[in-house]
């Protein structure tokens, strides 16, 4: 088997593969250029995205380029699959932000040093926004039957369960086989990489190509990775885990991997890090907390840098001394009229946004699971008063793994 295939597979990135064998000797005989699309409707990528961005990493490890498509065009539609309603329609300027925001996101973890592999950044728009309708439907809307795209879950699960599935959404399909065409003709592509819900799309991408073209590409798709809760990956009881530290700051990202459940440990060290796989195989039965911090350092170096792993390290280990507030933890301002308005703890961790429901948080009280300053906190009506701060400043900890300080200003 070809080697940038057999890592895929152990490291288990591998779900599905359009002519596999050929694939693997085309891979041996050449370097191929593969894409993979984001659709841009957020500032940022979450974790959710992460697996597709180790892909990119993989096809530079083994000499390949890849293709970034950010979805200018095809963002101004929405992908239906795995969704249960129209996505919200943004701006153009919106869009844009976005696709310059998540550019640089993706240059954290691409090499762009070799000219061979150096990642190629594309935005379907370019292509998309002067398509004439009728020509379009003459030239490539002939090779789709109305049968087989009502076959596709994204729409089939959408009508099943008699949601509304706009007809805006449901071309989406056709212009996502459009775009690997259009890499194909113009960029030599020979094969698009995405995740199981995109298996229909890229199905329709390669046939398209064969009946345009005559050409032979490929598609490879990913698993859907899930925490071993059963939550989706990239999502948390407190909200997205954000890829860019406007959002999640180094720190919390750290922690996000640093508070993996046991069970995804080794799992995910093999799907989020670069370590050698048969390196992770002889250190599995290590502690399980020192794996996890080697996770969470891996991670955080890859998106943030060495040196800011290193201070997140640092300040786990302050945030876990008794006398120490710990550098580097995110921090949230309150001034000195919320405090005279008689701010309590309830209010106070709901603006940490370190919990969001009173309930629960009055369920850790209880517990003896919220503390400040390292001092649990008995009563739900307990008060914020200017005393607590020292150098106007406070430790807030929910449990032993959430923590943030709060300055008074």
């Amino acid at each position: 088997m070809n080697k940038f295939l057999k890592e895929f597979k152990d490291r288990g990135f591998f779900y599905q593969c359009t002519g596999e064998e050929n694939l693997s000797q085309l891979l041996d005989k050449e370097k191929i250029r593969a894409y993979i699309g984001f659709d841009c409707t957020a500032e940022s990528l979450h974790v959710g995205s992460l697996l597709q961005i180790m892909c990119l990493r993989m096809l530079q490890k083994h000499g390949h380029q890849p293709i970034v498509l950010l979805g200018g065009g095809t963002t101004r539609i929405g992908d239906p699959s795995g969704k249960d309603k129209t996505r919200t329609i943004l701006s153009e300027e919106e869009i844009e932000k976005n696709i310059n925001n998540i550019e640089k996101i993706l240059k954290n973890f691409l090499d762009d040093k070799d000219p061979k592999t150096k990642p190629i950044f594309v935005n379907n728009y370019t292509w998309l926004k002067n398509l004439n309708y009728i020509s379009f439907l003459r030239d490539v809307g002939k090779h789709f039957t109305i049968n087989k795209m009502l076959s596709f879950d994204s729409v089939k699960i959408r009508l099943e369960r008699e949601q509304s599935l706009s007809y805006m959404e449901f071309n989406y399909m056709i212009l996502q086989a459009y775009d690997f065409l259009e890499l194909n003709k113009k960029e030599k592509c020979m094969l698009q990489i995405g995740g199981s819900d995109q298996w229909g799309n890229i199905i329709n991408g390669v046939d398209l190509i064969k009946r345009y073209s005559n050409n032979h590409v490929y598609g490879l798709t990913t698993p859907l990775i899930t925490l071993a809760s059963g939550a989706k990956m990239g999502k948390t009881e407190s909200g997205a885990v954000w890829l860019d530290k406007k959002f999640l700051s180094p720190y919390g990202y750290w922690q996000f991997w640093r508070n993996i459940d046991d069970r995804d440990v080794l799992k995910f060290l093999k799907i989020f890090t670069d370590i050698n796989v048969y390196e992770i195989e002889n250190i599995k039965n290590d502690n399980i907390n020192e794996l996890k911090i080697l996770l969470a350092n891996k991670a955080t170096s890859m998106l943030h840098g060495e040196d800011e792993a290193s201070k997140c390290q640092e300040t786990a280990k302050q945030t876990f001394s008794e006398n120490s507030l710990g550098d580097n933890l995110p921090t949230i301002q309150i001034n000195k009229q919320m405090l005279d308005d008689k701010m309590g703890i309830l209010d106070l961790v709901i603006l940490s946004k370190l919990e969001s429901s009173k309930s629960e948080i009055r369920r850790l009280i209880k517990g003896n699971g919220i503390k400040i300053n390292s001092q649990a906190i008995s009563n739900e009506k307990f008060l914020i008063t200017e005393d607590l701060f020292k150098d106007s400043l406070i430790k807030l900890s929910l449990g032993k793994k959430k923590h943030i300080k709060v300055e008074l200003i």
